[in-house]
């Protein structure tokens, strides 16, 4: 487990301390501190705000899937595949655009044509968003995912880019990618993270539309299909320590989630965000995709060195990687590609406690969380880290947190028993110190969900509860 590579350190802890001395600090640079660092790694995750006694945490997501969500939608040469899962694809072209890829040098052009979803009233008004989305690209396409909101004060925010996705990466398409340099003064994105540049103002995005732009070749007869788009808006409360939940379940619980260590593929394809020790998210990522009985075929993975171990965790890493963010921890991208194996779904969201995580448990359901820690933090673990995903596949009986860590040195020390209290306030908290003594943020409960389009009941009732199905 690694972090950030020292150049993308240096920049964002200059990004840190420049907006520090201007009395502006920004509050979701968590959002690039995501991947395997170690208590001495320089820590860019968001600083502190003034919390909000009182309240455990407010978190809203919204998304658009069914036939009669895309028919709400304004389009612009765009339709709805009918089917037992409707998807918008491109229909008639609305025009030809040029894009230049900042990552190949290469310009070329593209049919396109659009979408916009009706406006979204958030119920909490929020300080943060994440948009999400599953989509099918064929070779010869991609799609732009954006976001522009309204704002308590009346103003608006430009359309900003929330991911430019494709899960393919030849010539024939752009590099995937997140987009720098997005903000207008009173917010910014970082990554993949809208964020309100000082909520302690009072500012908050109080509604939002989502865009999808659909490309192609020109002349291709190709198409993008987009499933699911949607975001999750949050307004948590800042918090060194978040309220202790009390088990829920009164038993064991743990499903069979396969086991896949990181560690085991450092030094490999170091292109990717320098190798399998920074790969705890497209390893958690495969963890559940596989529980859920999907796996890349063997002409996916023909690519990889035959020497290696575990070649999906290999194949995870390269399809999830964002050439901006130089890395594999995009929290969307895991989803989108958690999204191209056959029927899957996938969202990015928020919980509020971790008697929540128990209801997907006992559901059938694992989930991913985002966390940072100092190694008195978390016993059992045996690090500390600046940022670190993995994945919750069951509780003990006495309530205790059952996780696949993938920073483990091998697959069958993944499993570890962590304390109930310690988990939950590593992963739902805002606020830390690090090793250092300085405040520094953290995640505030994030979680990636993947589950299929066919569901029990009760998996679809839990779901449902959580505003994702």
């Amino acid at each position: 487990m690694t972090s950030r590579s020292a150049n993308r350190r240096t920049v964002l802890a200059a990004a840190v301390a420049v907006a520090a001395s201007a009395g502006a600090v920004p509050t979701a640079l968590a959002a690039d501190a995501r991947t395997g660092g170690t208590t001495g790694a320089p820590y860019t995750g968001r600083p502190p705000r003034p919390g909000r006694p009182g309240k455990a945490g407010r978190v809203e997501f919204h998304d658009w899937a069914s036939r009669r969500d895309w028919a709400r939608g304004e389009t612009e040469g765009t339709r709805v595949r009918s089917g037992r899962r409707p998807g918008l694809v491109l229909g008639h072209p609305a025009g030809t655009t040029t894009y230049n890829d900042p990552h190949t040098g290469r310009a070329a052009d593209w049919e396109y044509a659009t979408w916009t979803s009706p406006r979204h009233t958030c119920t909490v008004p929020a300080s943060e968003a994440i948009a999400s989305w599953n989509a099918h690209t064929p070779e010869g396409t991609w799609i732009r995912v954006e976001l522009r909101g309204s704002y308590s004060d009346g103003g608006h925010t430009p359309w900003y880019t929330m991911g430019i996705w494709t899960s393919g990466d030849g010539d024939d398409v752009p590099r995937r990618t997140s987009v720098g340099g997005q903000k207008d003064g009173k917010s910014t994105i970082y990554t993949d993270t809208f964020a309100v540049d000082d909520p302690s103002t009072g500012l908050r995005l109080t509604s939002y539309r989502l865009r999808l732009t659909l490309y192609r070749a020109p002349g291709s007869r190709a198409t993008p299909t987009v499933w699911r788009v949607g975001a999750m808006c949050s307004d948590v409360p800042d918090r060194f320590e978040v309220p202790a939940s009390e088990p829920g379940l009164g038993r064991a619980v743990e499903l069979k989630v396969p086991r896949y260590s990181q560690e085991i593929h450092k030094g490999q394809y170091p292109e990717y965000d320098n190798g399998g020790e920074a790969w705890c998210s497209p390893t958690s990522s495969q963890m559940i995709i596989e529980y859920w009985g999907r796996r890349p075929s063997a002409e996916d993975l023909a690519w990889v060195n035959p020497d290696y171990a575990d070649p999906q965790i290999c194949h995870a890493a390269r399809y999830t990687f964002d050439y901006r963010y130089e890395g594999c921890g995009n929290w969307p991208f895991n989803g989108a590609y958690a999204s191209t194996y056959r029927d899957m779904n996938a969202v990015v969201t928020r919980m509020n406690s971790l008697n929540e995580a128990e209801e997907l448990v006992a559901a059938g359901i694992p989930l991913i969380t985002s966390q940072s820690f100092l190694e008195s933090e978390l016993d059992g673990a045996g690090y500390g880290t600046s940022g670190h995903l993995m994945t919750v596949i069951g509780f003990t009986a006495s309530g205790d947190v059952i996780a696949n860590d993938p920073n483990s040195p091998d697959n069958s020390s993944v499993r570890h028993v962590y304390q109930r209290r310690q988990f939950e306030n590593i992963w739902l908290r805002t606020k830390r110190k690090n090793a250092d003594g300085k405040v520094v943020g953290g995640t505030g409960g994030i979680c990636y969900l993947y589950f299929p389009t066919k569901l029990t009941g009760a998996q679809r009732r839990v779901l449902r509860k959580h505003g994702v199905c």
